[in-house]
C-alpha cells in the first residue's frame, strides 16, 4: 500500500494556524449562545469572583487584563446593562468607585463554558520548561512572521479587538 503524499510543512503550518484561529472562533460562539457574553467581558466577572468580595477598582481591572481604563469602562457600561455587575462608590473615599459582582453576573460565570485559555494554560503549564521556552519563542516568530509583533494585545483568546468590546 503506498502512502498518501507528505504534507508541505507551509501548509501544515498554515492549517495548524487556521485550527487555533477556527477553536477561538467556535469557544467565542459556544460563550455568546451559553452565556450571552463575549470572552474580555468574561475575564471582567472571573476576575471579580476570584476576589473575596466580589469587587474591584477600574484600575486594578485594567492591570490584570492588561487593557486600557476606556476599555474596562466600555466593557463594565455593558455589563451592568445586562445586570451582571453594578457600580458602587466607597463609603471611605467618594472618589473611588468599585465593580461589583451580582448574583445575576455569578450566576452567568457558572453558566459559561470553560474559558479557551483555560484549556491552554492547563496544557501549557504540564510542559517541561525547555518545551515552554520554545513554544513561546516559536509562536513571537510566527506573531513577527505575520507582521503582528506591534499589536497590542492581552492574554486573552479572542478574535475580537480588546479595545473595542462588542456587544
Amino acid at each position: 500500500m503506498s502512502q498518501p503524499p507528505a504534507i508541505p510543512r507551509t501548509d501544515a503550518a498554515l492549517i495548524a494556524l487556521r485550527r487555533i484561529l477556527r477553536a477561538t472562533e467556535h469557544y467565542e460562539r459556544d460563550l455568546a449562545q451559553a452565556a450571552k457574553l463575549t470572552p474580555a467581558k468574561l475575564r471582567v466577572l472571573q476576575i471579580l469572583a476570584g476576589t473575596e468580595t466580589r469587587s474591584a477598582m477600574p484600575t486594578q481591572l485594567s492591570t490584570q487584563m492588561g487593557v486600557s481604563q476606556a476599555t474596562v469602562t466600555a466593557l463594565v457600561d455593558q455589563l451592568d446593562k445586562l445586570g451582571l455587575t453594578q457600580r458602587q462608590r466607597s463609603s471611605t473615599d467618594r472618589r473611588q468607585l468599585h465593580v461589583i459582582l451580582t448574583d445575576a453576573g455569578l450566576e452567568a460565570l457558572r453558566n459559561a463554558p470553560d474559558a479557551l485559555q483555560q484549556h491552554f494554560v492547563t496544557g501549557f503549564q504540564a510542559l517541561q520548561d525547555w518545551e515552554q521556552a520554545m513554544l513561546v519563542a516559536s509562536l513571537e516568530r510566527v506573531a513577527a512572521m505575520l507582521n503582528a509583533q506591534g499589536i497590542d494585545a492581552s492574554p486573552l483568546l479572542t478574535l475580537g479587538d480588546i479595545s473595542r468590546p462588542r456587544g
